[in-house]
């Protein structure tokens, strides 16, 4: 174990997807614990960036364009890494093109973990653990450094003007309220859409209000879905850190495994989460003591770590056998209104 080491500057680097940064804000917050005076600055993609912003752990949030011209991009970013002379690189995303902008960046200390090629060009090798959270797994990166058992409370940080926002669309609204964001980036990760129709209809029914959630392609399968009463589709209109501020008011989250997932459960709101072709074994599941995972036991899943178009055997049961008056009947005992 590396003890009282000082670092000046230190770099994070994950280009992955808005669920994946959300769930390293637990490994920021420790870094800053452990290296109160270092000055911490992340490498992410122009997409994830409102994610880390506010963020009081960060001195600077670094965008390195990859799905444009990624050969152009990779060298304006080693550049960057070079001028700003990091003594530590820490990587939790498995990537050779982030290990070799840490290697070729200079950085002499470079941290990440023990799979695939990328692990050559790290000075230290973790472990990754299996059939635990993925923030767990992150947290391990720091185990060269402290045994401490970091909190794993994933955080996000709306400004005040986005929470006064949230407070002026929900101030006219006295009912108990439900979030619903029913899509997702892979076809077989979404519950189907007439099952969350009937869902939605029968929540109205009992009283509950709803917000649909979701970027500006989901606009239309919310819309779709929404009843025609207690019901607003914020879908592509609000960004990442609006959603979240609005999050953090509505009472549950019913979703997909999905980036949804993982705002709602840095906003401390309960998460009702739909598995399908993934499973909790993966380490993404809402970890929170309230959320739960709706799933069923099938010799065909887990499938793909990121779902896919199509179920590969055709049937789709993964989703299709979770019945919409089971999660409305979970919902209604677990609802405390």
């Amino acid at each position: 174990m590396i003890k009282n080491r000082y670092y000046n500057n230190i770099l994070i680097i994950h280009t992955a997807f808005i669920g994946d940064v959300i769930l390293i804000t637990p490994l920021i917050r420790a870094i800053k614990k452990l290296f109160p005076n270092a000055n911490i600055d992340v490498i992410v993609i122009p997409q994830t960036k409102e994610i880390l912003e506010n963020n009081p752990n960060i001195r600077s949030i670094i965008t390195f364009n990859k799905r444009e011209n990624k050969f152009i991009e990779f060298f304006k970013i080693l550049k960057v890494v070079k001028n700003n002379r990091y003594d530590l690189g820490i990587s939790p995303h498995s990537s050779f093109t982030t290990a070799l902008i840490m290697k070729w960046g200079g950085i002499k200390e470079r941290i990440g973990f023990d799979r695939w090629i990328s692990a050559r060009l790290l000075t230290k090798k973790i472990e990754f653990k299996k059939n635990i959270h993925r923030i767990k797994k992150n947290l391990f990166l720091l185990s060269e450094f402290s045994a401490e058992k970091f909190e794993m409370q994933t955080e996000l940080f709306p400004s005040e003007k986005m929470e006064e926002k949230a407070s002026k669309i929900l101030e006219e609204i006295n009912k108990p309220i439900i979030g619903i964001a029913p899509g997702s980036v892979w076809q077989t990760k979404c519950w189907p859409k007439n099952y969350y129709k009937t869902l939605a209809n029968n929540l109205v029914k009992e009283g509950y209000f709803l917000l649909f959630f979701g970027s500006n392609n989901e606009k239309k399968i919310c819309e779709e879905i929404k009843p025609n009463s207690c019901a607003i589709n914020l879908a592509g209109k609000m960004s990442i850190l609006e959603s979240a501020a609005i999050i953090k008011k509505c009472d549950k989250m019913i979703c997909n495994d999905s980036g949804a997932l993982h705002i709602a459960n840095a906003m401390k709101t309960d998460v009702y989460a739909f598995f399908g072709p993934t499973s909790k074994s993966f380490g993404y599941f809402p970890f929170r003591k309230n959320d739960f995972v709706f799933e069923v036991e099938l010799e065909c899943r887990p499938c793909r770590i990121h779902g896919s178009k199509k179920c590969p055997d055709g049937h789709f049961n993964c989703m299709k056998k979770i019945n919409p008056q089971y999660v409305l009947e979970k919902l209604k005992a677990e609802g405390n209104y």
